[in-house]
């Protein structure tokens, strides 16, 4: 496992779902959503769910945030799904990243699954 950077061993998961968040629009991701699971999974604390506009925009917004994340020596998640680029799923333990082919999205409905999950805000860096 890798050694988180000691400026991020004590960030929250907020913060990783903060810096995923930025690293998908940064790379034009659409409709992207924060929810808040806390108290309602005991698996995860954040999903940052979006969605690309074809197969190759999934898989480059998947490397954008996993580059993202590994920049800051967040160790490397678990993904599934990269291949395909339909449904691209990054486990950073106390964040999962939902990376959805626009199209697909409506289908698996993650946010209905989860509708008592409170959004959160992802305000844009001001640099």
């Amino acid at each position: 496992m890798k050694k988180v950077h000691k400026d991020f061993q004590d960030a929250s998961s907020l913060e990783l779902a903060r810096l995923a968040a930025l690293a998908a629009l940064d790379k034009k991701a659409e409709d992207l959503v924060v929810l808040d699971v806390r108290g309602l999974s005991s698996f995860t604390d954040f999903f940052v769910i979006m969605s690309g506009r074809s197969t190759r925009h999934v898989q480059g917004l998947s490397q954008a945030v996993d580059e993202a994340l590994r920049h800051k020596n967040v160790k490397d998640g678990n993904t599934e799904g990269f291949s395909e680029g339909h449904w691209v799923l990054l486990d950073y333990n106390d964040v999962i990243v939902h990376i959805f082919y626009s199209e697909d999205r409506n289908f698996y409905d993650i946010e209905g699954l989860w509708h008592d999950a409170p959004r959160v805000e992802i305000a844009p860096d001001p640099s």
